[in-house]
């Protein structure tokens, strides 16, 4: 299959669509669903049955607003979410009228507002299928260009092309440490090898992350399509997605896309009719927060215990079975179809001078609108908190954000107007991570705050190492004494020398960087845990 093939494929698959010029289309992603998504779909599909030909009942990916599932959006086929009249809470009971809308006036008391800062705010680049396509479908996927950037590069593009494109582009990778995503693909290319691998890293595991998790749901082939382009350019061909358990729909929708890309000749053998071939397989994680750290990662993959070893060498020298081995995360990859569709320029002329491209946040706490955004590298924290997540409910006052998860700190109010970028976060004593926000509002004590973060890193850690294993335990055991007002100032002393040594002496990430939701809470709330004392 040439370019041109994929080109007539795409045409073909649109013209089969061609008498339907309405969709009627249901989030289905995990989120919705959990709100009761599948009755509504069912009695949509019920409801239109065979009177309204031009028009058909689409289940889609996540639409982005989680906190007002089940979402339905009206919209002509080429619509995006914007263009489409927007339901939310809908219910079983509402099919009825939702379809009596199709040819009149909209339900007033379900709408929402697509006009509204959530929608209007983004850009949309991994998530510009989102909501829009089937992900099940593979069709639906080629229809709107899927697979052209990956025919493309494997009929016009030498793999020292694609490199090139994405070192252009300034990629920083998205799972959290932010490295240039052309210098890592480029130093595996490099090394001489007779077996290189890709993996993506899909063990998301930070305590309210699903980015992750919401494109594989929504975009599967998205991800496939980079993963394949990136082999192509480092020489692999083998590859694996670590994935989660837990995640259950993105897992069945990830196998659903690798069965019909493979029987449609775009993975297995000689795609595209070239001498490039890639075998994709899922492994599935047992939920060890521990192991998406690479090396960990990797061990897992094996069939080992999960766990850490020393670097160098680093896993583009020695990782699978020893062989080079690239590993990004999923919107590392959702991000390398339009980079080549587009060009490296293109993508490096959105968000910040070091920092470039969108970035995808899943808003989590006490904010008005959870749930998923996709926003340019370089926006304010205030206009993600206050003006896309609709602040705070309940008339309270907002207190700070924790981003980067476990490994990230707390951002106070003082702070909201700082950049959204990985240097400028840094700064603040915190990290972007993978893009999990969580808000806190005034009622939130900070001292609980790191403890519940100290908590979940000390049950997480592997063990391996006598910082994390030991070091943790001692700093909960301190920030649990604060919390019951029972610690003394020798001990909050305390507390911060064992923040430092552990972040100076642990084995891998997770315990390098446990220490900071401590650190960053001392930092700027340092009064709330003097008034914890129990003893001055």
């Amino acid at each position: 299959m040439n370019l041109d093939d994929l080109t007539d494929l795409a045409e073909k698959y649109r013209e089969a669509e061609a008498g339907v010029d309405r969709e009627v289309r249901v989030c289905l992603a995990a989120s919705c669903q959990s709100s009761g998504a599948v009755p509504v779909f069912d009695a949509l599909v019920a409801e239109l049955g065979d009177t309204k030909p031009s028009c058909k009942v689409k289940g889609v990916g996540c639409m982005g607003l989680c906190s007002a599932g089940p979402l339905v959006a009206v919209a002509d086929r080429e619509a995006d979410l914007q263009g489409s009249v927007l339901y939310r809470d809908v219910t079983a009971d509402d099919a009825e009228d939702i379809v009596a809308s199709i040819d009149g006036p909209p339900v007033e008391r379900l709408r929402c507002p697509t006009n509204q800062p959530f929608f209007a705010r983004q850009q949309k680049i991994v998530l510009e299928n989102a909501g829009i396509i089937d992900p099940d479908s593979f069709k639906g996927y080629v229809a709107v260009g899927g697979y052209s950037a990956l025919i493309r590069a494997l009929s016009e593009m030498t793999p020292a092309d694609v490199l090139r494109e994405v070192t252009d582009s300034g990629l920083r990778g998205r799972g959290g440490g932010g490295y240039p995503t052309g210098l890592k693909w480029s130093t595996v290319a490099k090394m001489p090898a007779t077996q290189k691998y890709v993996i993506c890293n899909a063990d998301e595991g930070d305590p309210g992350a699903f980015m992750d998790r919401a494109i594989l749901e929504s975009d599967p082939h998205r991800v496939l399509e980079g993963m394949a382009i990136a082999a192509y350019a480092i020489g692999a061909n083998k590859a694996y997605v670590y994935v989660r358990a837990e995640y259950p729909l993105a897992v069945e929708r990830l196998q659903t896309a690798i069965r019909k890309a493979k029987r449609s000749g775009l993975l297995g053998n000689k795609i595209g009719d070239t001498q490039f071939s890639l075998e994709v397989e899922i492994r599935l994680g047992a939920g060890a927060f521990v192991c998406g750290e690479e090396t960990a990662l990797m061990a897992s993959i094996e069939g080992l215990r999960g766990q850490p070893r020393p670097r160098p060498p680093y896993p583009a020298e020695a990782g699978l079975w020893g062989y080079p081995t690239l590993i990004n995360n999923v919107e590392t990859f959702a991000n390398i179809a339009p980079i080549v569709r587009e060009g490296g320029d293109w993508f490096a002329s959105i968000g910040t001078e070091r920092s470039k491209g969108t970035k995808v946040f899943a808003l989590a706490g006490t904010i008005t609108n959870t749930g998923l955004i996709e926003v340019p590298m370089g926006t304010s924290l205030r206009d993600i908190i206050e003006v896309i997540g609709g602040g705070i409910p309940g008339g309270k006052a907002f207190k700070a954000v924790q981003t980067g998860g476990p490994s990230g700190g707390c951002i106070p109010a003082q702070h909201l107007d700082i950049a959204v970028d990985y240097d400028s976060l840094k700064t603040l004593g915190t990290m972007m991570g993978s893009g999990g926000m969580i808000v806190m509002d005034e009622t939130s004590s900070m001292v609980d705050v790191a403890r519940y973060f100290m908590e979940f890193c000390m049950t997480e850690s592997c063990g391996k190492c006598i910082p994390c294993r030991t070091g943790t335990q001692q700093m909960h055991s301190i920030l649990d004494r604060l919390a019951k007002s029972q610690a003394t100032r020798a001990e909050l002393t305390l507390l911060e020398e064992l923040c430092e040594v552990v972040q100076a002496t642990s084995l891998c990430g997770l315990g390098q960087t446990a220490p900071n939701p401590v650190l960053s809470t001392m930092r700027y709330f340092r009064d709330e845990y003097e008034a914890k004392l129990g003893e001055v």
